[in-house]
Formats: structure tokens, sequence, C-alpha cells
């Protein structure tokens, strides 16, 4: 098995020799820096431990850190505008950060003013265009000064790396144990801490730890006729009992990873002797169980709500909204699903998308999406609330310090309802429910989706029948929303651990949930 250890000398607590340091040196930059109109810093220390197996043997295992910051300054004069400044650290600049942070502070100032000078020089060369360029401006929010503690019962820093091995390995073989039919699985188990400390010029100090624990499975299983592979994870803001022992909360519920994995290898074998499900090409009833709606609840509602998304800020490499066209030409007021649906994002949920205070110290709000069918706003920034003229909700997240903060998801939810979702099924002569999710694939503005379930089964007269694989479903995205006509009460929180967004893609951490749903749409398959 291939090890790689780091001495790992740095800790989360390093950053408590350096906190009053790095506040003063954002406190006095507008002092130090001729037009500078607002600075801030964030620096982060992560400390991780992660292991990985595959068919039973352990491949590897880490135990290491991650050290760096981030700088943005806003400055120039007559207009303002942004520069930014970043980097990945090591144990070696830790007794040296102080002059790093002060040169990276006059990094960031000269690609502010340099930013500002080439908008101004373009605003004088092209009349008319030009005098549509501005000064980029933050709409006001409260300073504050707060820790916030990580939560856990097993610090992930006092599991031995070579018991996180032997588990994922554990594990791995448990999943091999199945049968002869599983030709392929693959284990990883992660578990850590992260610090990060944000400071502005406006006297913020935030301070915030998290833990992060998270599971992975990808089984492949196969006979003479078929052959399905399954991914899924788990994952909390919690210590290490997450993977060992599992999560049973109001909103958060998942098996421990030896349960899990197996369940999902079990799930392959039954689905390599079910039939492949077949297109349609008219719509169908189709139930959704909150395990789908979680990556469903991220693709169409989630991204399209990204206020930097819906702004075109991103369009070259991440798409639009077609929740916002132009500022005059939009959704907001207007009604673009059934009565039946609200939706919302709020950090203060738990699991892997909670937090106290955003990345430029922002406290972070619940931003409602839809109330009762009207679409009322989205996730966004200090730049980009002063752009509508909104109060900033505290959207703004970067994966890492040295990397700039993009409007990201925290936990984008569709609300519960009151249906029960046995009766959901119930009342259904014919239709298909899906379950689990597996691979999306969405429109550049998201206004229409596909996205395909680990199973499908048939509802006829109110009763689960037939299995199918390789299935799922296609809609128009506000077509499927005005659909709704049940909406269950068994909301559940789901872990995304791979959300990508930006360039360069930043893989964030987040949580989607939803309950049981019911709609039309057309089914995809063989």
């Amino acid at each position: 098995m291939a090890r790689t250890l780091s001495a790992k000398p740095l800790t989360i607590e390093s950053l408590d020799r350096i906190k009053r340091m790095a506040a003063e040196l954002a406190r006095t930059a507008r002092k130090r820096y001729r037009h500078c109109r607002y600075a801030d810093l964030r620096i982060e220390i992560e400390e991780i431990k992660s292991a990985h197996a595959e068919n039973g043997a352990g491949k590897s295992a880490q135990d290491d850190y991650t050290f760096g910051f981030g700088i943005r300054v806003l400055a120039g004069h007559p207009l303002s505008a942004p520069g930014y400044y970043g980097h990945r650290l090591g144990n070696a600049d830790f007794s040296r950060l102080a002059t790093i942070l002060r040169n990276g502070f006059r990094h960031a100032y000269d690609r502010a003013i340099a930013n500002a000078r080439h908008k101004d020089q373009a605003r004088t060369r092209f009349k008319g265009l030009g005098d549509s360029l501005a000064g980029l401006s933050l709409a006001p929010i409260e300073t504050h000064q707060d820790t916030i503690k990580a939560e856990y019962a097993v610090d992930p820093r006092s599991v031995p790396l070579a018991e996180i091995s032997r588990y994922t390995s554990e594990v791995s073989r448990a999943v091999m144990g199945l049968g002869s039919r599983i030709r392929f699985n693959t284990i990883a188990t992660s578990t850590g801490l992260s610090r990060e400390l944000f400071v502005s010029s406006e006297g913020t100090v935030i301070d915030q730890t998290f833990a992060n624990t998270l599971g992975w499975c990808s089984v492949v299983a196969e006979n003479d006729k078929a052959d399905q592979s399954l991914t899924d994870y788990i994952g909390h803001q919690r210590g290490w009992e997450t993977v060992t022992e599992g999560t049973r909360s109001d909103s958060i519920r998942h098996l421990d990873l030896l349960t899990f994995a197996t369940s999902l290898g079990r799930d392959c074998l039954q689905l390599i002797d079910a039939p492949a499900l077949r297109a349609t090409d008219k719509e169908v009833t189709v139930v959704t169980d909150p395990h789908y709606n979680v990556l469903k609840s991220h693709e169409i509602l989630g991204h399209p709500t990204e206020l930097d998304r819906a702004l075109k800020m991103e369009t070259g490499y991440a798409g639009r909204s077609w929740l916002l066209r132009t500022l005059t030409d939009h959704q907001i007021g207007k009604q673009i699903a059934s009565p039946l649906v609200t939706a919302y994002s709020d950090p203060a949920l738990p699991g892997l998308g909670h937090y106290a205070y955003d990345h430029e110290g922002t406290p972070a709000s619940k931003v409602v999406h839809i109330d009762k069918g009207i679409f009322k706003g989205f996730m966004n920034s200090r730049q980009t609330a002063a752009i509508l003229g909104v109060e900033p909700n505290g959207s703004f997240k970067a994966t890492e310090a040295s990397l700039v903060p993009l409007i990201r998801m925290s936990n984008t939810v569709f609300d519960a309802g009151s249906h029960d979702p046995e009766q959901i099924i119930a009342d259904v002569d014919h239709g298909y429910y899906l379950v689990g999710h597996r691979t999306p694939s969405i429109a550049e503005s998201r206004e229409n989706f596909s996205i395909s379930a680990q199973k499908v089964y048939e509802i006829r007269n109110g009763q689960l029948g037939q299995l199918y694989r390789d299935g799922g479903m296609t809609a128009d995205t506000r077509d499927y929303l005005t659909k709704v006509d049940a909406v269950g009460k068994d909301f559940r929180l789901g872990p995304i651990p791979n959300c990508g967004k930006g360039q360069p893609m930043q893989i964030k951490r987040l949580g989607n949930g939803a309950p049981t749903m019911r709609s039309r749409a057309r089914l995809t398959g063989s």
C-alpha cells in the first residue's frame, strides 16, 4: 500500500499566533495605500487524513495539511476596481508570514490600480458604451468579531491514519464479499478540521473552524447480459463518527459507511438482473424520492439562483440562468412553479453546507428562492447585491483561501410539504418512482434538465412493481415545477461533495435536499 506522510508541523492552532497581526494589516490597508477603498484577507489551515482502497486492498493513505491566504483590495480613482492575490504556503513560510502578507497586499493593490486605470481608459476611449463602466462598490454590512468552533464527537486528528486505512479496506473487502458478480469497487474516506480567519479594513474579524468527514463508494457489477455501476457518498460536518456510526438527525439520515457501501453493492447486483428502462415520447407521472431530489435541487434550483451566474459574470465557462436574462427581463415576482413548491438556501441547516459567515464576513442568512410558486431572488455577494440594490445574504465562498470567492450554494433545498410520501405513490394509477440520483445533464441556462436515477420502479394501481435500470427523466424546468401536484413531509438533506464552479475549477462541498415530490416528465432510458 502506497503511503504519503507529512511531517505536519502546522496545526489549526497556529492561527492563534497570527490573528492579531492579520487583523492589523487589513485594518490599516486604507491608510497605507493611496485611493484604497477597501481590503480583506483570508487565511486558512486545514488538517486532513484520508484513505483509498480498491477491491479489498489499500491503495493510499495520507496525513497532510494545506495552508494558504487570499487578499482582495478595491482601489482606484476616479473608478475603483478589484485586485486579488493568493498563494498556497508551507511550513517554512510561517516564520516570515508577516512579510509575505505585506507583499501580498501590495500585489493586490497594484493589480487593483492597474484594473482601475484600464477601466478609466476604456471609458474615455469608447464614448457612450464606456459610460456604462462604473466603479466597483460593495453593499454595506455590519462588522462582526466572532469565533465559531467545530462540532464533532471524535476529533479527526485523534484517529490514527492506520485505523482510517484499515476501516476503508475493510469496507472494500465487505463489498467484494457480496459475490463474484461484483467486478470492481473503490472506497474512499477523509476526515479533517479546517480553520478560516477573515479580517477586513472595516474591522470584521471572523474565526471559523469546521470538521468535515466523507465516505465515498463506487461499485461495478456484471453478468453475461448487463453491467451496472453505482457511485454514492455520505458526509457531514462532524468527526470520524460520521463514517463509523452514520448520522441520525431530523434532516440528515445515513448509514455507517460499511452498511451504506454493501447496500449499494446489493443494489448493483439487483439492477444487473433488471431490464433497462425504455424512454418515452410523452410525459408520464413521476414520483421522485428525497435522494434523487438532492441532485435535482442542486442542478435546477441551486446553480441558476447564484447571482454571478445570472448576471453573466461566468457565462464563458459555467453558463447563465433563465431566471434573469437582463436587469429588466427576469422572473423575480413571477410564478415559476406550483403553489405547492417553496425553495430556499439556508446555511443554518446542518451538513456540508453549514456556515455562520461567508468569505467576505457577511452573516449567513436564509435566502428564499421560491415562495409558494413565486420566484423571489438569488444568492449573492456584496458586489452583486449592490448591482441589484438588495441586501447581501452571505453566499460568497471559496474552496480554499488562495482562490477568489464565488457565489456558491450552502444548503439549497425544496421545502417539505404536507403529503404522506407513501400516499403520494398510492394515489398514482400508472407512473414511475425514481430512487437515488446518478448523472445530470443540464442546459446552459438551466432551463431544462435530464437527470438519471439509480433505480426506477413502475407504479401500477398505487403499488411499486417492475424494477428498471439505466433510467431517469427529462423536462423543461418551469414546466416540471408548475406541474408538481404533491410534496411530501419527509424532508432529507444530503451531501454534494464535488460541486464544480469557476476557472480555475473550484470543487466545493455543500448540501442539498428535498422531500418526495410528484410531477410529470418524460422518461429517459435505453
